[in-house]
């Protein structure tokens, strides 16, 4: 598990990106869950049907695309992660204050989920994921506290991203950035903040938006825990 935050939002950051960077490079050493791609898949296709109301509505599609794919999406981070290292002293010099925790929260999620779905992973019954299966194998991978945590911080990162964005000192750095990003090398990076500033800003508000994502999340959290016959329905 990453070590816990100390308070300190670069030095959260730096720990969560080396804790990313060393966990998925050990994967050339063999220690990649086989099973991992096919629980991000199962998980990617349930969130989409949980959200398909708001993938549908012109207000949040676009948010609720950066949260599927970008915060909690089945594809490889790895490159964001290398980029946010040898970016990292830039970010913490030029970028205000709340752009730097929003971002150090962004990568917490991050280090937590990848570490829930490793381990449920290599917990996962053989044959193929049913919702059954990846019931019993999800309450053997983590604790409430450590979902209820995940959940915690998935809102908190959008609630600060809803606050940067009204501030036109933050918009206008991170557009600066863009050429200097592009030239390093760190053009996947640059893409992945602007689309997190863009889909925020269309939406005009996040309020309803993470109240939503929060509650059927929580919803679903005590469900499972609770050995629901039928957690995913309703």
């Amino acid at each position: 598990m990453p070590v816990p935050p100390d308070g300190s939002a670069p030095a959260s950051l730096r720990r969560h990106l080396e804790f990313l960077r060393d966990l998925r490079g050990r994967e050339a050493k063999g220690s990649r869950p086989p099973r991992i791609d096919e629980i991000k898949a199962w998980q990617a296709e349930r969130l989409a049907r949980t959200y398909a109301d708001l993938s549908a509505s012109p207000r949040y599609a676009m948010a609720t695309r950066f949260f599927l794919d970008d915060l909690y999406g089945a594809k490889d981070f790895s490159g964001r992660d290398e980029a946010m290292l040898r970016l990292y002293p830039l970010m913490v010099r030029t970028l205000p204050k709340g752009a730097v925790e929003t971002a150090a929260l962004a990568i917490e999620v991050d280090a937590l989920s990848e570490t829930l779905d490793r381990r449920l992973a290599a917990g996962i019954e053989p044959g193929p994921i049913s919702e059954a299966s990846y019931a019993r194998a999800y309450r053997l991978a983590g604790t409430r506290e450590e979902r209820l945590r995940q959940i915690d911080l998935i809102d908190d990162v959008g609630r600060r991203l809803d606050l940067l964005v009204v501030k036109p000192m933050v918009y206008a750095t991170l557009k600066l950035m863009r050429r200097p990003a592009s030239l390093a090398g760190m053009g996947e990076l640059q893409s992945f903040l602007e689309r997190g500033f863009k889909a925020f800003r269309h939406m005009g508000g996040a309020a309803e938006f993470l109240e939503t994502i929060s509650g059927r999340e929580t919803v679903l959290l005590n469900r499972l825990f609770s050995g629901h016959p039928n957690p995913f329905s309703g």
